[in-house]
Protein backbone atom coordinates (compact mmCIF):
# COMPACT_ATOMS: atom_id res chain seq x y z
CA UNK A 1 0.00 0.00 0.00
CA UNK A 2 1.08 3.85 -1.43
CA UNK A 3 0.88 6.21 1.24
CA UNK A 4 0.91 9.82 1.51
CA UNK A 5 3.95 12.18 2.70
CA UNK A 6 3.50 15.42 4.46
CA UNK A 7 7.41 16.71 4.65
CA UNK A 8 8.19 19.21 6.87
CA UNK A 9 11.35 21.36 7.58
CA UNK A 10 12.63 23.62 9.97
CA UNK A 11 16.13 25.51 9.94
CA UNK A 12 17.49 25.69 13.57
CA UNK A 13 16.04 23.31 16.54
CA UNK A 14 14.39 26.71 18.35
CA UNK A 15 11.77 26.75 15.25
CA UNK A 16 7.83 25.69 15.17
CA UNK A 17 6.59 23.41 12.83
CA UNK A 18 2.76 24.20 13.81
CA UNK A 19 1.85 26.22 10.63
CA UNK A 20 3.53 23.57 8.57
CA UNK A 21 1.27 20.82 10.23
CA UNK A 22 -2.16 21.81 10.08
CA UNK A 23 -3.71 19.06 8.18
CA UNK A 24 -0.82 16.70 9.37
CA UNK A 25 -4.52 14.39 9.88
CA UNK A 26 -4.69 14.01 6.10
CA UNK A 27 -1.70 12.29 5.57
CA UNK A 28 -0.45 8.62 6.51
CA UNK A 29 3.06 9.86 7.43
CA UNK A 30 4.94 13.37 8.41
CA UNK A 31 8.80 13.57 7.90
CA UNK A 32 10.67 16.45 9.43
CA UNK A 33 13.89 17.78 9.17
CA UNK A 34 15.83 20.43 11.05
CA UNK A 35 18.26 21.43 8.74
CA UNK A 36 19.24 24.40 6.13
CA UNK A 37 17.60 25.05 3.04
CA UNK A 38 20.34 24.92 1.26
CA UNK A 39 21.26 21.22 1.81
CA UNK A 40 19.88 19.15 -1.17
CA UNK A 41 16.47 17.16 -0.18
CA UNK A 42 18.04 13.48 -0.56
CA UNK A 43 21.28 14.58 1.65
CA UNK A 44 19.06 15.44 4.44
CA UNK A 45 18.44 12.79 7.60
CA UNK A 46 14.26 12.92 6.41
CA UNK A 47 15.61 13.28 3.13
CA UNK A 48 17.45 9.81 3.34
CA UNK A 49 14.13 8.42 5.12
CA UNK A 50 12.09 9.27 1.54
CA UNK A 51 14.23 8.16 -0.71
CA UNK A 52 14.28 4.85 0.88
CA UNK A 53 10.32 4.98 1.03
CA UNK A 54 10.50 6.33 -3.05
CA UNK A 55 12.69 3.52 -3.55
CA UNK A 56 10.68 0.51 -2.47
CA UNK A 57 7.60 2.40 -4.09
CA UNK A 58 5.52 2.80 -1.32
CA UNK A 59 5.28 6.96 -1.85
CA UNK A 60 1.70 8.11 -3.48
CA UNK A 61 2.27 11.86 -3.57
CA UNK A 62 4.57 14.20 -1.17
CA UNK A 63 3.19 17.41 0.32
CA UNK A 64 5.11 20.70 1.79
CA UNK A 65 3.68 23.94 2.95
CA UNK A 66 5.46 25.62 0.52
CA UNK A 67 8.04 25.90 -2.02
CA UNK A 68 11.14 27.18 0.38
CA UNK A 69 10.56 24.27 2.91
CA UNK A 70 11.90 21.79 -0.30
CA UNK A 71 14.84 23.76 -0.44
CA UNK A 72 16.58 27.02 -1.13
CA UNK A 73 18.79 26.21 -4.13
CA UNK A 74 16.77 26.24 -7.65
CA UNK A 75 18.87 23.47 -8.91
CA UNK A 76 18.21 21.35 -6.15
CA UNK A 77 14.26 21.63 -6.27
CA UNK A 78 14.36 21.10 -10.20
CA UNK A 79 16.44 18.03 -9.53
CA UNK A 80 13.92 16.58 -6.96
CA UNK A 81 11.04 17.24 -8.88
CA UNK A 82 12.48 16.06 -12.14
CA UNK A 83 13.00 12.69 -9.87
CA UNK A 84 9.34 12.66 -8.40
CA UNK A 85 8.00 13.70 -11.80
CA UNK A 86 9.59 10.49 -13.93
CA UNK A 87 8.29 8.08 -10.37
CA UNK A 88 4.84 9.41 -11.15
CA UNK A 89 4.88 11.11 -7.68
CA UNK A 90 2.65 14.03 -7.24
CA UNK A 91 4.36 16.52 -4.93
CA UNK A 92 2.06 19.25 -3.68
CA UNK A 93 2.66 22.97 -2.57
CA UNK A 94 -0.36 23.47 0.26
CA UNK A 95 -0.18 27.26 0.91
CA UNK A 96 0.35 28.09 -2.95
CA UNK A 97 -2.15 25.66 -4.49
CA UNK A 98 0.35 23.59 -7.14
CA UNK A 99 0.88 20.14 -7.89
CA UNK A 100 3.13 19.03 -10.52
CA UNK A 101 1.28 16.46 -11.44
CA UNK A 102 -2.03 16.73 -12.85
CA UNK A 103 -4.89 13.54 -12.36
CA UNK A 104 -3.41 11.61 -15.47
CA UNK A 105 -0.06 12.17 -13.92
CA UNK A 106 1.31 13.98 -16.33
CA UNK A 107 3.26 16.76 -15.76
CA UNK A 108 1.50 20.07 -15.45
CA UNK A 109 3.62 22.85 -17.52
CA UNK A 110 1.88 25.81 -15.57
CA UNK A 111 2.66 24.51 -12.45
CA UNK A 112 6.30 23.27 -13.36
CA UNK A 113 6.66 26.97 -14.70
CA UNK A 114 5.31 28.74 -11.34
CA UNK A 115 7.35 26.67 -8.93
CA UNK A 116 10.39 27.97 -11.37
CA UNK A 117 9.83 31.45 -10.28
CA UNK A 118 8.79 30.99 -6.74
CA UNK A 119 12.61 28.71 -6.32
CA UNK A 120 13.71 31.62 -7.61
CA UNK A 121 12.36 33.75 -5.33
CA UNK A 122 13.02 31.46 -2.37
CA UNK A 123 16.96 31.49 -3.04
CA UNK A 124 16.47 35.59 -3.66
CA UNK A 125 15.26 35.90 -0.08
CA UNK A 126 17.63 33.40 1.33
CA UNK A 127 20.13 35.83 0.00
CA UNK A 128 18.47 39.10 1.65
CA UNK A 129 18.64 37.44 4.76
CA UNK A 130 22.06 36.97 4.37
CA UNK A 131 23.15 40.18 3.41
CA UNK A 132 20.32 42.04 5.97
CA UNK A 133 22.23 39.93 8.79
CA UNK A 134 25.93 40.73 7.75
CA UNK A 135 24.49 44.63 7.45
CA UNK A 136 22.91 44.17 10.94
CA UNK A 137 26.23 43.36 12.39
CA UNK A 138 28.18 45.96 10.43
CA UNK A 139 26.02 48.92 11.40
CA UNK A 140 25.94 47.60 15.10
CA UNK A 141 29.64 47.39 15.18
CA UNK A 142 29.82 51.13 14.02
CA UNK A 143 27.42 52.25 16.83
CA UNK A 144 29.64 50.35 19.31
CA UNK A 145 26.59 48.04 20.03
CA UNK A 146 28.32 44.47 18.71
CA UNK A 147 27.85 42.11 21.11
CA UNK A 148 29.71 39.51 19.47
CA UNK A 149 32.70 37.69 20.76
CA UNK A 150 35.84 39.69 20.74
CA UNK A 151 38.76 38.32 18.46
CA UNK A 152 40.83 36.68 20.84
CA UNK A 153 38.70 36.41 24.08
CA UNK A 154 37.88 32.73 25.26
CA UNK A 155 34.20 31.93 25.56
CA UNK A 156 33.46 29.72 28.79
CA UNK A 157 33.55 25.63 26.75
CA UNK A 158 29.98 24.73 28.81
CA UNK A 159 28.19 28.09 27.77
CA UNK A 160 29.73 27.09 24.04
CA UNK A 161 28.60 23.50 23.66
CA UNK A 162 24.79 24.99 25.31
CA UNK A 163 23.80 26.87 22.57
CA UNK A 164 20.73 25.53 20.81
CA UNK A 165 22.45 24.68 17.83
CA UNK A 166 26.32 23.27 19.36
CA UNK A 167 24.02 21.32 21.82
CA UNK A 168 22.19 19.62 18.47
CA UNK A 169 25.72 19.00 16.99
CA UNK A 170 27.17 17.05 20.26
CA UNK A 171 24.16 14.90 20.34
CA UNK A 172 24.50 14.19 16.59
CA UNK A 173 28.73 13.48 17.30
CA UNK A 174 27.88 11.53 20.05
CA UNK A 175 25.83 8.83 17.87
CA UNK A 176 28.48 8.38 15.06
CA UNK A 177 27.62 11.13 12.62
CA UNK A 178 30.52 12.65 11.15
CA UNK A 179 31.79 16.27 10.84
CA UNK A 180 30.26 16.72 7.78
CA UNK A 181 27.11 14.98 8.26
CA UNK A 182 26.72 17.56 11.01
CA UNK A 183 27.48 20.32 9.45
CA UNK A 184 25.02 19.67 6.74
CA UNK A 185 22.10 19.01 9.31
CA UNK A 186 22.71 22.00 11.75
CA UNK A 187 23.65 24.71 9.30
CA UNK A 188 26.68 25.34 11.49
CA UNK A 189 30.12 25.56 9.80
CA UNK A 190 32.62 22.43 9.54
CA UNK A 191 35.56 24.11 11.66
CA UNK A 192 32.89 25.03 14.26
CA UNK A 193 31.77 21.26 14.25
CA UNK A 194 35.80 20.04 14.56
CA UNK A 195 35.73 22.88 17.34
CA UNK A 196 33.01 21.45 19.08
CA UNK A 197 34.49 17.59 18.98
CA UNK A 198 37.52 19.17 20.36
CA UNK A 199 35.95 20.97 23.26
CA UNK A 200 34.46 17.48 23.97
CA UNK A 201 37.14 15.25 23.79
CA UNK A 202 38.98 18.07 26.17
CA UNK A 203 35.88 17.44 28.57
CA UNK A 204 35.91 13.55 28.32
Amino acid sequence: MKISILYVRISSIDQRTDRQRVNEKDYDKVIEDKCSGSIPMFERPGGTELLKLIEKDLVKSISFWQIDRCGRDLRDIINFLHFTSKRKIPVHFISQGLSTLDEKGEENPVAKMVISILGVVSEIEKKLILERQREGIEIAKLQNRYTGRQKGSNEDPLRFLSKPKNKKATELLKRGYKNVEVSRITGIHVNTITKIKRIMLAMN
